[in-house]
């Protein structure tokens, strides 16, 4: 049986397979831009959405791509034959891969749907329990500025899980389109707002639509 990780990470393999991102995969297809962002994989109310059979079929074309091979993607976990990808480095290669958030904001770190791709992350190593949650996807960033203070300060290595289910209340990472990236608290998520809070006093909420929102992934855990 199908889950709805296996396939929304099928999608995001189809996509930098065919070096695009999520994005570029469904304007390839003739698809709205944000067809297969990761901020339309849940619904406002938590139901999970699936992609519809005409989109998929359309993205499969785009990308020159057989249901064979898609299917092979799920198979395979959504690992990438000769891609520059990180999927897996938990298990084998130890740690996960870190970068600072000046760097985040940069092109080339991240699918559209918030999982690590491409090449320069370090590494950091992390308890064994932390880094064997069955998250393959997961990564670290560097905290920079001091909106979460006191509960992260600079130099603070905080966790990311971008399979993670996300819940009001939970501290999360958010990419927003104009290529910003935040570390807030999540406040308020629906059809027509996101509100992502500052645990600092000093500094205000943030407020977006949901369009402006290119992904969230849950913070799981923070070195300091």
């Amino acid at each position: 049986m199908l889950t709805h990780r296996e396939i929304w990470q099928a999608i995001d393999t189809l996509a930098i397979r065919s070096g695009m991102s999520a994005s570029g995969l469904a304007r390839a297809a003739g698809l709205d831009p944000t067809t297969f962002n990761r901020s339309k994989r849940m619904a406002a109310n938590g139901k999970q959405r699936w992609p519809s059979t005409e989109s998929l079929s359309k993205a499969l074309e785009a990308a020159g791509t057989s249901m064979e091979e898609f299917v092979g993607f799920i198979s395979n976990g959504g690992s990438l034959d000769g891609v520059d990808s990180l999927s897996g480095f938990t298990a084998d290669k130890g740690g996960v891969p870190v970068i600072g958030f000046a760097q985040a904001g940069d092109g080339g770190f991240f699918s559209d749907g918030g999982f690590p791709v491409g090449g320069g992350w370090e590494r950091v190593e992390l308890p064994g329990e932390t880094g064997s949650g069955g998250d393959e996807n997961m990564y670290a960033l560097e905290v920079s500025g001091d909106s979460m203070a006191p509960v992260y300060r600079k130099g603070d290595i905080i966790v990311v899980s971008p399979n993670a289910a996300i819940h009001l209340g939970d501290r999360v990472v958010a990419k927003t389109t104009e290529g910003e990236v935040l570390a807030k608290e999540l406040r308020v998520r629906n059809t027509k707002r996101i509100v992502l809070a500052s645990l600092n006093p000093s500094f205000d909420d943030r407020e977006f639509k949901p369009s402006q929102i290119e992904w969230l992934a849950r913070i799981v855990w923070a070195r300091q």
